[in-house]
């Protein structure tokens, strides 16, 4: 069923956008089902879990940390994770550089812009990246793009708003603070359930979970 899921999932993608599949609190023995059916991207949500999955499965896995970042929790997957999403404050980002430096990597991060109307998301928001100083000498992060989330609403309308603000603002900063980045090129946005609409607004990067491995039992991370 996971390798069925993932088909059907990715005869929907435009070849501009690529899936992460979203794999936190499931087995290792369905993150090795969907790499058998030629999954390579995956993302996790929590430090230790990523750092115990990755060191149980092939190595040409593409891992993609994905959940709120926690300075001192770096450490768990920084010296082979390819991606993060959700750098929130430049603070968090210094701390990525610093943790990448100890490790002598260069780790590709997004920047995490709050559109969503609720105060429970996490993010820059559009007028901070607008008006920050990206001159910092950060030798270790390589800025890739941005990564959003929006709104937890049925109202298909208030997604598309969300989701259409994001790609304005990576428009804007990819025509002025980072015009002469060939890195910064990703739009990670959209979940199982509106990962269509984030792809009409030019998503590069989908997160999908639950509609390739199922529901999640939470308790499980209790």
């Amino acid at each position: 069923m996971i390798a069925e899921n993932i088909a059907r999932i990715q005869a929907t993608l435009p070849p501009s956008a690529r899936l992460v599949a979203v794999s936190k609190l499931k087995p290792v023995e369905d993150i090795l089902e969907a790499y058998r059916a030629g999954q390579r991207l995956f993302g996790e949500n929590y430090a230790t879990e990523l750092r115990d999955k990755a060191a149980l499965l092939p190595p040409d896995i593409e891992w993609h940390f994905i959940g709120h970042l926690q300075s001192k929790q770096l450490k768990y997957y920084i010296p082979f994770v390819s991606m993060i999403h959700g750098v929130d404050s430049l603070e968090h980002l210094r701390d990525v550089d610093a943790a990448a430096a100890k490790v002598r990597r260069t780790v590709d991060v997004l920047l995490q812009v709050h559109v969503a109307q609720e105060e429970t998301k996490f993010g820059f928001l559009p007028s901070e990246l607008e008006n920050m100083q990206f001159a910092e000498n950060l030798e270790h992060t390589r800025i890739c793009g941005l990564m959003a989330m929006a709104s937890n609403t049925p109202d298909e309308a208030r997604i598309c708003a969300d989701f259409h603000a994001v790609k304005l603002l990576f428009d804007r900063l990819k025509a002025g603070p980072f015009a002469a980045s060939p890195h910064f090129r990703e739009l990670s946005m959209g979940m199982s359930h509106d990962y269509p609409l984030a792809l009409a607004e030019g998503a590069t990067l989908v997160r999908i979970g639950s509609s390739i491995f199922g529901a999640r039992d939470y308790s499980k991370n209790q």
